[in-house]
């Protein structure tokens, strides 16, 4: 029974290293810009029209659905009073089609009387191409507050907005909702926002660049640390990456984009867009869109302030996304306007990335799950893994330790075979030397006839 179910549990695990290496979304033509690829755990859920139609969201948890233009979609979550809840969007419009400065999509929390718990927009505004964009909205009880902090059916509403010049076409959406941790019992947290913070941009990295190809969605981000990294990228493309970012700790990030290889000059503006999320998906903040014309350019975000928790009281939605540890993701994407002027040959690109400071320790009571950095997090960021190479890999162990104790087992089986074999054999062996003995006199002669 337990070689049997050893090896129930190296085929199960051979059948999950399969489903990981086989992700769908990521096999596209040469030449093509990698689609957006969704989470493979996302559930598919549909939006209603209709408040009291809306299907429920659970935490932890990760959806599919889709939204056309103009169209307002609820779907429900089920609170206590004291649960800090956080729900995403991101949107995917497809390749190749037309988006103008102000589409975008709204996300807000209201209570069962419709008033807002909080909203926040994603919007593309000058660097008017498609590309995967994001926006959360949160309910958090506060203490004297009356808005938002009984327990009860919560409606999350998305919201698109296209102009008439832009492709109606449905816009997929990846919904996440994640619940925060519960403070430790007597800790001393602050109240406000925090008043001065470092905002001088550190000095960049001194080691030399590695090769770092990102990953095309928020479930298959590169895994980032302290360095730079070399990728390229394609007119229309959209790279991702992650850096685990702890308490106290702040980043920097930097791009820079190589000179064309062709010599061409030709100008094109808006050519590049750099955008950072938090561990919840949150839009925190982005660069000013960086022009190009051939040769290098680079841009960077502007200085944010360490994550600390007190940073959720600030007015400036930069500041306040910086309200929690975790990973933390940029994205960026080059438009398709310069496969105009220079082709589809991908352009060389470098990440250059600085989180200072050593972490401090966290708020939360137990474990922080997503909104935390683990000792696996900085071994993922160091090995440059996503998501789902590291699940990969943590595969191949359990299949490798399977497969030793599946084969210890084997050989104590064997050992046990020739181990009794022998025996037989001496037995036989044995009896017969027993056998050709009898009727001997006891001195020697010839037999007796008994």
């Amino acid at each position: 029974m337990r070689q049997r179910n050893r090896g129930r549990a190296t085929l199960a695990a051979v059948a999950a290293m399969c489903a990981v290496a086989a992700l769908p979304g990521q096999a596209y033509a040469a030449g093509e810009p990698a689609p957006y690829t969704f989470d493979p755990e996302a559930r598919t859920v549909r939006g209603a029209e209709i408040s009291t139609d809306a299907s429920a969201l659970t935490p932890g948890s990760v959806y599919k659905s889709s939204i056309k233009p103009g169209e307002k979609l609820y779907y429900r979550i089920d609170l206590d009073a004291g649960t800090n809840a956080y729900v995403s969007a991101v949107a995917v419009p497809k390749l190749g089609g037309q988006v103008a400065y102000g589409d975008g999509i709204t996300v807000s929390i209201r209570d069962s009387t419709d008033l807002q718990c909080s909203s926040e927009d994603a919007r593309f505004e000058s660097a008017e191409f498609p590309r995967p964009i994001a926006a959360y909205a949160y309910r958090v009880p506060k203490q004297g507050s009356t808005t938002c902090d009984e327990a009860g059916t919560y409606n999350v509403l998305v919201e698109r907005e296209g102009k008439e010049t832009s492709t109606p076409e449905v816009w997929d959406l990846e919904l996440r909702y994640e619940s925060e941790p519960k403070l430790k019992q007597g800790g001393s947290v602050p109240t406000e926002a925090p008043g001065n913070w470092p905002s001088a941009s550190p000095p960049p990295p001194t080691q030399a660049a590695q090769k770092r190809p990102g990953g095309t969605s928020y479930y298959d981000a590169t895994s980032l640390e302290t360095g730079e990294w070399d990728d390229s990228i394609e007119p229309g493309q959209t790279r991702f990456y992650r850096v685990p970012v702890d308490w106290g700790q702040q980043i920097f990030a930097t791009v820079d984009l190589g000179n064309s290889v062709d010599g061409s000059d030709e100008y094109v503006g808006s050519a590049l867009a750099m955008s950072l999320d938090n561990p919840a998906h949150g839009h925190v903040d982005e660069a000013s869109p960086l022009s190009y014309s051939g040769k290098p350019a680079s841009v960077s975000l502007d200085p944010l302030p360490p994550v600390a928790y007190e940073n959720r009281f600030a007015s400036g939605a930069d500041v306040s996304a910086m309200r929690f540890a975790g990973w933390y993701y940029l994205s960026v994407t080059l438009s398709p306007e310069v496969e105009k002027a220079y082709g589809k040959t991908a352009i060389p690109m470098t990440l250059k990335v600085k989180v200072e400071n050593s972490a401090g320790p966290s708020p939360y009571e137990g474990p922080a799950g997503v909104f935390g950095v683990t000792q696996d997090d900085k071994d993922m960021a160091r090995d440059g893994q996503s998501a789902p190479q590291a699940a990969k890999s943590d595969t191949m162990e359990v299949v490798a330790a399977a497969g030793i104790g599946a084969g210890a087992v084997l050989v104590l089986v064997l050992g046990a075979w020739t181990l009794l074999a022998r025996r037989r054999a001496a037995t036989v062996a044995g009896g017969q030397a027993a056998v050709g003995t009898a009727g001997q006199p006891p001195y020697g002669g010839p037999p007796q006839a008994w």
